[in-house]
């Protein structure tokens, strides 16, 4: 196999800003097919990039020639579209959180191993040159025992950029099963485990409904995490941050501290102990806001890792592992107690 070809099922907001520019730009593609259940929707996006739509899923499944799939559907299809296309012979690049229980993500994992297919979570911050900068030098040792972190993930809420705004899904739990924590949260619970290259085993939260008064799921979350070395920080994820998005991660260690996007010109800054600080010009995170992603990478690794029959960075073992940090924050804020991560 030398070009992939891929379906998008789910049309809104995500597949236009991110996963249908990527598939576009990526030479080794070809988009088959787009999927939505609101046909004008789906009619725009097929003439934008000259294929079929479909207002039905499984119409989509039963075309032979496609490869791959990209779920971009509301939570708490995830799972279920995931596994009808690992049945069906394709590989699935879903949206995160990639499904909204354990027991779900344990069917999608067992689903991919069953049909020999790939199944990757699309997590994109693994992917950020500072953040991978960052790890390489955790992980040689320069900044040293690391102690802390503070990391945040928050913006003023989907109804700047969603395909139905105030009415998306988004804010319906029945559809999204998880606010901010899910949307945002969930983001940087994965970064969070690939920066300091071990587990998380024990986290506090508080997990409210505070600045939408449209929604029923989160909206404001913070959240106290210790690794399993004994390293404790603090998560936060929100939909109120309505001045400006936050998507800084700070990193406290013997020798150093680490600043990822925590300025507006450098993506990197590392300040050692000794007074010495480094400044990185590393690129920065693209957003809804600028646009959509061309060169996240997350498409681009989804497609080589099928293309070169590779695992994917993120399977469905990492998805799983992150979505249980925030399956057990929701345990302690509904219990008042730490939850044990297993």
């Amino acid at each position: 196999m030398t070009t992939l070809k891929v379906a998008v099922i789910g049309c809104g907001s995500i597949a236009k800003n991110r996963h249908l520019g990527e598939f576009d730009h990526n030479p080794n593609v070809e988009i088959v097919a787009v999927c939505d259940i609101v046909e004008e929707r789906v009619q725009e996006v097929a003439e934008q990039y000259g294929v079929k739509a479909y207002t039905n899923y499984e119409d989509v499944l039963k075309i032979e020639e496609i490869d791959a799939v990209s779920v971009c559907l509301p939570n708490y299809l995830h799972a279920p579209v995931s596994i009808a296309a690992l049945e069906a012979g394709k590989h699935v690049l879903c949206e995160k959180p990639m499904a909204t229980s354990i027991e779900e993500a344990d069917a999608m994992i067992e689903a991919a191993k069953k049909n020999d297919r790939k199944l990757m979570i699309a997590h994109n911050q693994r992917f950020v040159s500072s953040h991978q900068k960052a790890r390489a030098l955790i992980e040689s040792g320069e900044v040293g025992k690391i102690f802390s972190f503070r990391s945040a993930f928050g913006h003023g809420g989907p109804e700047t950029w969603s395909a139905d705004g105030k009415d998306s899904w988004f804010f319906k739990k029945d559809e999204a099963f998880i606010g901010a924590m899910g949307d945002l949260g969930v983001h940087k619970t994965d970064l969070l485990r690939y920066l300091l290259g071990e587990e998380f085993v024990e986290v506090a939260s508080f997990i409210e409904t505070s600045a939408k008064d449209f929604a029923n799921v989160d909206d404001n979350a913070v959240c106290i995490l210790k690794s399993e070395s004994g390293i404790i920080g603090t998560l936060a994820a929100s939909w109120a941050y309505t001045a400006g998005e936050d998507n800084s991660t700070i990193i406290y260690g013997e020798h150093a501290t680490l600043r990822l996007e925590d300025d507006p010109n450098y993506s990197l800054i590392v300040q050692y102990k000794n007074g010495e600080v480094v400044k990185y010009e590393l690129g920065a995170i693209q957003s809804n806001e600028d646009g959509g992603q061309t060169t996240s990478h997350t498409i681009d690794h989804f497609v080589e890792a099928v293309l070169e029959n590779k695992e994917p960075l993120i399977d469905g073992e990492e998805g799983k592992k992150s979505l249980e940090v925030i399956l057990a924050a929701l345990e302690s804020m509904e219990t008042k107690k730490f939850s044990r991560i297993n």
